[in-house]
């Protein structure tokens, strides 16, 4: 499967331009989190580990640690979206505290075929690579120039937030090919049924 292709129930998207928005993007249309399998394939997805990297380890502790970071993620990013200020302190207070534990160390080892690969020095735990996910929602929240980039999809009954890298810095939806395609057959259709009328 192609990474930010639909294919499954389980459809993991890896285009929002951040790891942290990535992590939102695991709630819509559905949850997409409802499950470890499901979990160790967004982190994997997401590069948070090397490829190849055994996560057998994980458990439903895990689901819950990383649904509550982006809940809390989502409070800080959602500009429209607005949460009383006691409740987006909390959630910068424990964004902030989840980004202090050490993230797992990678070591540069040998491959089958010779060439150097990432490789972690111990199996991953749950608060690490949690740390690695709110480590980059620390940098985005306070990278003025990543922040001024932040948007929300446009996209009807679309929530997802990305970093818009194009060129003049128009971009509308979270993908063209999702929300943009929608959008566009609507219109489609709005303009038939004029000319119909």
């Amino acid at each position: 499967m192609a990474l930010g292709t639909a294919t499954s129930p389980y459809e993991l998207r890896f285009d929002a331009g951040r790891i942290c928005l990535d992590l939102l993007a695991t709630t819509h249309p559905a949850e997409r989190l409802d499950a470890v399998g499901p979990l160790c394939a967004w982190i994997a997805g997401a590069a948070l580990v090397p490829p190849g990297t055994p996560l057998a380890h994980a458990d439903a502790s895990w689901l819950v640690g990383f649904r509550e970071l982006r809940g809390h993620v989502g409070q800080l990013l959602r500009t429209s979206h607005p949460v009383d200020a006691g409740a987006y302190e909390c959630a910068l207070a424990r964004v902030n505290e989840t980004a202090r534990t050490a993230p797992p160390a990678p070591r540069a080892v040998r491959g089958a075929d010779g060439t150097l690969v990432r490789e972690l020095a111990e199996p991953p735990g749950c608060a690490a690579l949690l740390a690695l996910v709110a480590l980059d929602a620390v940098e985005l929240l306070t990278d003025p120039v990543a922040w001024a980039a932040v948007r929300e999809c446009e996209g009807d009954d679309c929530p997802l937030v990305y970093l818009d890298t194009s060129r003049g810095r128009r971009r509308r939806w979270c993908s063209s090919e999702v929300c943009g395609n929608r959008e566009r057959v609507a219109r489609h259709r709005r303009r038939a049924a004029l000319a119909r009328a």
